[in-house]
């Protein structure tokens, strides 16, 4: 999955914006504020990180040599999959769909996307 094909899908889900609150460098992807995936625009390679279930974040890890723990995140919570590693393109996007889910779950429900 390459950068812009990873914009597309973040941006087509409901209620998502993007923006870079931390630097002129880190693109993030927030649904309702909360943020469910985020990367570098400079060092793309290096992962998209992503939410996820804490049992199945450790689980993914020592299942695919291309999941690692949350770079700059916590570790718990979060996972960096590397997008251009080997991974199939609906792997990865069934990554983000759970970071998403697991996002909009945990929100009110005024704040949850139509």
């Amino acid at each position: 999955m390459n950068i812009e094909d990873l914009r597309d899908y973040c941006l087509a889900k409901p209620g998502t914006t993007e923006e870079m609150p931390f630097d002129e460098d880190t693109l993030v992807f927030k649904v309702s504020g909360k943020m469910f995936a985020l990367c570098s625009l400079s060092e793309y390679e290096k992962g998209i990180a992503l939410k996820c279930d804490p049992e199945e974040a450790v689980l993914l890890r020592e299942q695919y040599t291309q999941v690692l723990p949350g770079y700059h995140m916590s570790k718990k919570h979060w996972n960096t999959v590397l997008p251009e590693a080997g991974l199939t393109l609906e792997f990865i996007k069934s990554l983000i769909d759970q970071s998403y889910a697991l996002v909009v779950a945990k929100l009110p429900k005024a704040q949850k996307p139509v």
